[in-house]
């Protein structure tokens, strides 16, 4: 751990990184910490050591968490690597763990350009070679034609926290001074007298399949009926973020650097969706009630008049320095496994090219409508999470179209777990974790009754003979 006396550590992109995060300058930092920004300069770029007294100056000053400093980004690049070079493309390549690991943490950048190589070969591999080239034709970069991933990997650069946002939600809270019961009146009230745009709540046979429409033309937010009241606030606040902080959302939207149009305006959807929650569930008193409940998401939900869905989306931003939270991560899946949403700020290895492992019982839920369970889990390298999920009311489809059904999982390192409500009473540190993998194609546990397919590191082993616990069986060698 960074901090023994007298240690010595060469970690400029990591201390860069942080700093970044922080939304400092070199100087700024340098002030900070009572060094010259020149010395901040090179240790940036690895020309000069951080020492244990620096790293515990800035652990204290700007509230992080040294283990956190240590492993974060670099363990979520290295699963990301590791994923990649699993692929029997590299099968003959001879490629240690270790150099993963460095790669992971001194080059960053070249990290990022892989997978984004990666995705490109497999959306090829996939069948989809003449669209990829057209796409690319027209946009430059194949990983463009996939706006989802792309987005995704911003939102996880900026580990899911975005100061300015965060700022403009509170400070609009602040102007409203309304309690959480009366805030969709106050939203519609400041849509019509500041930006004349009136709010309407239709009925289903007018909105048909859509939830939400603004119609320019009249000034107009359309809201359907179906949309509960933790909804419509939300879609409120929603307009108020593109009318009120168009300009913030810009501005970090060109932070991003190039981007084509569709992965452009999916960014500002998130950015207009994460200033909405954080409207709702302003950061200071949020935090500060999560803290206090213990992480009780019901409870949570309740007292910001939101649903289980936001609140846990909501815990993974809490990442302002001198006032964090838990680092959590999140995905929602369907009955059929497919994965929707993540978001992380914490150090959980989501698979880019692949599902989840059956045996979280995230999948579970389903089965058990309206029950949160919890559970601890392990990774095959001995990492363990503790974890929480449940299925999620969706705005409700008219008869007879089939009822969305969704399950959110939310999680963190066994570390925090301590933290949480539901975690009392439970031994931590003797609890035994279910044992499961990234996916199934990383995965190389044996006897899995729940595998779907062989480890691609691993040779598929056919015996007309035996059928054992699992459908597949492999060799114990890695491809080479």
């Amino acid at each position: 751990m960074p901090g023994e006396s007298g240690k010595k550590l060469f970690v400029g992109p990591r201390f860069r990184r942080v700093r970044q995060q922080l939304g400092l300058s070199q100087t700024q930092i340098a002030e900070g910490l009572g060094i010259s920004p020149s010395y901040i300069n090179l240790i940036e770029r690895n020309q000069r050591p951080v020492t244990a007294q620096i790293l515990l100056r800035l652990a204290e000053t700007y509230d992080l968490d040294l283990r956190d400093l240590a492993t974060a980004d670099e363990d979520r690049f290295f699963a990301e690597l590791n994923e990649i070079f699993s692929d029997p493309l590299f099968r003959q390549i001879d490629l240690p763990k270790q150099e993963l690991r460095d790669l992971a943490e001194l080059c960053p950048g070249v990290t990022h350009a892989l997978q984004r190589l990666y995705a490109a070969y497999t959306e090829a591999r996939r069948g989809e070679t003449l669209v990829a080239a057209q796409m690319a034709d027209r946009e430059g970069s194949q990983f463009d034609a996939n706006p989802i991933e792309r987005v995704r990997d911003l939102i996880e650069a900026n580990r899911n926290y975005f100061p300015e946002l965060e700022t403009a939600a509170e400070n609009l809270r602040d102007e409203l001074n309304v309690p959480t019961e009366g805030l969709f009146t106050t939203l519609a009230t400041r849509l019509r007298e500041k930006h004349s745009i009136v709010t309407r709540v239709m009925p289903v046979d007018v909105m048909r399949e859509t939830l939400r429409r603004f119609d320019r033309h009249r000034r107009q937010l359309l809201i359907s009926e179906l949309v509960d009241s933790a909804g419509r606030s939300f879609q409120l606040a929603l307009q108020i973020g593109y009318v009120e902080c168009g300009a913030a959302i810009d501005a970090i939207v060109s932070r991003a650097g190039p981007l084509d149009d569709t992965a452009r305006r999916l960014y500002r959807i998130t950015l207009a969706n994460y200033f909405a929650a954080a409207a709702m569930m302003p950061y200071q008193a949020f935090h500060s009630a999560a803290e206090a409940l213990s992480y009780d998401v019901h409870v949570l939900a309740q007292r910001f008049n939101a649903g289980f869905e936001q609140v846990c989306h909501r815990l993974t931003t809490l990442q302002r320095p001198n006032a964090r939270g838990v680092p959590f991560f999140l995905l929602r899946v369907d009955n059929a496994g497919n994965v929707s949403k993540r978001f992380s700020s914490g150090t959980f290895p989501f698979s880019k090219f692949g599902g989840t492992c059956p045996l979280w019982n995230v999948h579970s839920t389903f089965d058990m409508p309206d029950r949160l369970l919890s559970q601890v889990i392990e990774l095959p390298d001995g990492t363990r999470y503790f974890s929480i999920a449940q299925t999620v009311r969706r705005p409700v489809a008219p008869y007879p179209q089939p009822q969305p059904r969704f399950a959110i999982g939310l999680g963190c390192e066994i570390r925090h777990a301590a933290k949480l409500v539901y975690a009392t009473g439970m031994d931590l540190e003797k609890v035994e974790g279910t044992p499961i993998g990234v996916n199934c194609r990383l995965c190389e546990r044996e006897n899995c009754s729940q595998r779907a397919e062989p480890p691609i590191t691993r040779t598929l082993i056919l015996d007309e003979t035996t059928r054992r616990v699992s459908s597949f069986a492999f060799s114990n060698a890695r491809e080479l």
